[in-house]
């Protein structure tokens, strides 16, 4: 599939309920979790997904030690209480994937690992990473989502398939 079939599919379930975003990391820590903000364009002269990970997440312990990572995407729909789930508990504390009783298949090359059922998978190969300074943005946008300056990092990965 070409790297920007489905962004339609992406542009709504980032716009609805979200998609899953899934790590594995190089102690094989395997963990996935709800996102409502990515895109996807043109950098460096590569197709790139970039997706946002505060640093207090679980997820941004995982990348910080992965080599790759996926996004995906599920039906229009569904996963409902799945990506609630996954974007409300921690994976310190939970297999978010066995409590939701989500199984994973291997993707394209070793370390990248999939949802099982997705409608729309990204495979990505991290590329770079770049902390994002809340005071950068508009007073609007901090006081809606940086009220306690909670700002994210920035994950950039090459898209290297979309199934």
């Amino acid at each position: 599939m070409d790297h920007h079939s489905g962004f339609e599919k992406l542009c709504e379930a980032l716009e609805g309920s979200g998609a899953l975003l899934v790590v594995l990391d190089n102690k094989k820590r395997l963990n996935a979790m709800t996102i409502g903000w990515a895109q996807t364009g043109v950098i460096w002269g590569r197709s790139v997904m970039t997706v946002l990970v505060r640093p207090s997440r679980y997820t941004h312990e995982l990348l910080e030690g992965a080599r790759y990572f996926s996004v995906c995407v599920p039906a229009l729909g569904a996963w409902k209480k799945e990506l609630a789930f996954c974007g409300s508990k921690s994976g310190r504390e939970y297999d978010k994937l066995r409590a939701c009783a989500l199984n994973t298949t291997d993707g394209s090359k070793p370390g990248i690992k999939l949802i099982e059922g997705a409608a729309l998978s990204y495979e990505c190969e991290l590329l770079s990473k770049a902390e994002m300074p809340s005071s950068a943005l508009p007073e609007e946008i901090r006081k809606k989502y940086y009220p306690a300056g909670d700002s994210h990092t920035l994950y950039f990965g090459e898209v290297i398939r979309v199934c």
